[in-house]
């Protein structure tokens, strides 16, 4: 190599291109504002389906007396599904609202307590049963689920519950199937 030839190396540009921080601007404003249409987009499917849900009847409230407790239980509620269809969400009245909760059971049904979602009650009458499962309304929990089955209206409903005592779901699946062979024999 020429002494010249080493001079024209040196003086070449060795450095990288400065970022364009104009055109990465750009891409980070624009993925932004797709992430945005994606929620956008989620939450108006939400409420769509909640719109398609309207025909469903008020949630019942607890009665003024709901009388001696039998069980109780706190934990997770993790949403209602149409029964036997554990996909199948019911997001109308809150149904669809994941949240702590707070069980009672008493000879007049179930009385669930939401803070932060509205509370709904199902009526002894209305229990079709409970059972364990690992899901519910797209949520699995291999630890397992508390899952009652009740009537409301014309629709048969499934809504899932996890304790912060899983050993407690056994005692609510056999108060719960006790009293609803007892309310079906009277009927």
């Amino acid at each position: 190599m020429t002494p010249a030839q080493i001079i024209t190396l040196a003086a070449e540009q060795k450095s990288a291109d400065v970022t364009h921080w104009a055109a990465r601007a750009g891409w980070v404003v624009g993925l932004l504002l797709f992430v945005a249409l994606l929620y956008w987009l989620m939450r108006e499917g939400w409420k769509w389906r909640g719109t398609l849900q309207g025909d469903l009847d008020e949630l019942p409230t607890a009665p003024d007396g709901p009388g001696e407790p039998l069980l109780t239980m706190s934990g997770r509620y993790h949403g209602s599904t149409t029964s036997g269809q554990w996909l199948d969400r019911i997001v109308a009245h809150g149904l669809g609202t994941r949240s702590k909760a707070g069980l009672t059971l008493t000879e007049q049904g179930v009385d669930v307590v939401r803070p932060g979602a509205q509370d709904f009650f199902i009526p002894a009458a209305a229990l079709r049963g409970a059972r364990l499962e690992t899901g519910i309304a797209g949520k699995v929990l291999p630890e397992g689920l508390l899952v009652i089955t009740w009537q409301h209206g014309d629709k048969t409903i499934d809504s899932g519950f996890r304790s912060d005592r899983a050993a407690e779901h056994t005692a609510w699946v056999e108060a719960i199937s006790t009293m609803n062979s007892t309310t079906e024999g009277a009927r």
